[in-house]
């Protein structure tokens, strides 16, 4: 993949991740900039959104492929370390523990 040398904080206010969630709300950003905001920083000649997009492209495209890939297998990515990773997988139990009470919750398990 080829790197870009921009970094978020040059793109234009709007197009920024944590500035288009205040402005617009979570559920109008992608999953891509939604997973930037917890990595909160790139590398260098990475941007956090591209390695956000480098993630989820090795996991399918989807968070529920991200969710079932194991710990070890995202930090071989460059660029994304342990700290990145944790935060990654505290995100991804926090969902799972949602759905399985919202489950719960209805009756269904």
């Amino acid at each position: 993949m080829a790197q870009n040398k921009y970094k978020i904080k040059d793109l234009p206010e709007d197009q920024r991740p944590r500035e288009k969630l205040l402005k617009y709300g979570a559920d109008k950003l992608s999953d891509a900039e939604l997973l930037a905001i917890l990595l909160r920083t790139g590398t260098k000649g990475k941007s956090a959104n591209e390695m956000a997009g480098e993630i989820l492209k090795s996991a399918d495209g989807s968070f529920k492929g991200l969710a079932g890939k194991d710990i070890e297998e995202i930090t071989r990515i460059p660029g994304v370390k342990n700290a990145k990773v944790i935060t990654i997988a505290a995100a991804l139990e926090i969902a799972r523990r949602i759905s399985k009470q919202i489950l719960k919750d209805k009756g269904i398990i």
